[in-house]
């Protein structure tokens, strides 16, 4: 393996609990009642806005009630996020992590669903640009097709100058596991942040389970990189 691309959300983020609230709240108003937590893990995380919205709705919406929603539903997270500072912050071990891989020169970068209103939050407000060249984040610019679609990690690859297979993910969604997967990511981590490892056990295209980054040495990670 030569890179990495991390998730964001749930993975180098642990605001999974924020969007369920958020996406909780909007979807009654959607459709008269909340998301079941299946629902949650298998429609919510890794789509796009546009996705989760069609599927509350039950039909296509417009562009008009996309925009209105997202609008609404990714302001009220952010302003969640800034209400919370004890733990607006990166996840356990990520800080040290992301120093080893940019000491290493690993190449690495971000492939998320979230839109540029939140991808900007987050570059400013975690200072996103100390690891990551902001220009190699990919995430939701409308054209990509949502997680588990595979083109969002195959254009990560690229905007690093890798072979998907060269690569290993780092994500905590199935939908984004099954992108990685469909890709043909060479390895795929599952980071446990909010279902348990358990939870992770018996899906088959992942190959290592974490509970934070701390549990990723260094050993690991110079026979992973080999001839970087």
């Amino acid at each position: 393996m030569k890179g990495i691309i991390f998730d964001f959300n749930g993975t180098l983020f642990w605001d999974s609990q924020l969007h369920y609230e958020a996406w909780r709240e909007f979807s009654k108003e959607l459709r008269g009642y909340e998301f079941t937590d299946e629902e949650m893990r298998n429609k919510m995380f890794g789509h796009t806005n546009a996705d989760i919205i069609e599927y509350a709705i039950g039909h296509k919406p417009s562009e008009e009630m996309v925009e209105k929603y997202a609008k609404e539903k990714e302001a009220l997270y952010r302003k969640r996020c800034l209400d919370d500072p004890d733990n607006f912050k990166l996840a356990p071990g990520a800080v040290e992590f992301l120093e080893f891989l940019k000491q290493e020169n690993i190449p690495r970068t971000i492939a998320t669903m979230s839109e540029w209103d939140n991808v900007e939050f987050y570059i400013k407000e975690f200072n996103l640009a100390r690891w990551f060249d902001v220009d190699k984040i990919v995430y939701s610019n409308g054209k990509i097709p949502g997680k588990p679609a595979p083109d969002i990690f195959r254009i990560a690859a690229k905007k690093i100058n890798l072979e998907p297979s060269d690569c290993i993910v780092v994500e905590d969604a199935i939908a984004g596991i099954k992108s990685a997967s469909a890709a043909g990511i060479g390895k795929i981590c599952a980071i446990a942040s909010l279902e348990p490892v358990g939870f992770y056990k018996n899906i088959k295209e992942v190959d290592k389970i974490i509970t934070n980054f701390d549990e990723i040495d260094k050993s690991i990670f110079e026979k992973v990189f080999t001839n970087v």
